[in-house]
């Protein structure tokens, strides 16, 4: 391309920003924060704490981990399932600001993606780790903006 046809190419591309940026956002959210949380990323995570660990009982300790192809394929639905999730927080409708909000999705997303290759990799030990990674990004979120989810009976914080 000739150099003095740069400015008609710059001024074709702002053009076009400008009325991409005009028609707004091609993100239509469904739910509020409320149902994506309920709905969608908390039974995820479920999903992953609950797929492998040890609970002791009156009888002795049990082994939780996978046991069919099906609960395999499920984990790893869930683990994709965070991972996205990280992206729908981070919809301009849904962040809250371009900071710690952003930071805190961008570790879900990053977390869920570790899950998905732990799942793949079927390694046990990876898998409870990232369980635990994600229980802190999300006690680290909920602990900046949403305080009255990890106290739900505490009168100061409702």
């Amino acid at each position: 391309m000739t150099p003095n046809r740069w400015p008609v190419v710059l001024a074709l591309f702002a053009a076009g920003a400008c009325a991409q940026e005009e028609q707004g956002s091609t993100y239509r959210p469904v739910g509020d924060m409320a149902d994506l949380m309920n709905g969608v990323v908390e039974p995820a995570a479920d999903v992953i704490w609950d797929a492998v660990g040890v609970i002791v009982d009156a009888e002795g300790e049990h082994q939780l981990a996978p046991q069919t192809e099906e609960d395999w394929l499920a984990l790893r639905s869930a683990a994709y399932t965070v991972a996205e999730s990280g992206n729908l927080l981070m919809m301009p409708e849904r962040a809250l600001d371009q900071g710690a909000w952003v930071t805190m999705s961008q570790s879900l997303n990053e977390m869920g993606q570790r899950a998905v290759e732990a799942t793949d990799a079927r390694n046990l030990d990876a898998i409870f780790d990232v369980g635990a990674e994600i229980y802190y990004v999300c006690t680290n979120c909920h602990s900046t903006y949403a305080i009255e989810t990890l106290r739900p009976n505490d009168s100061r914080t409702n």
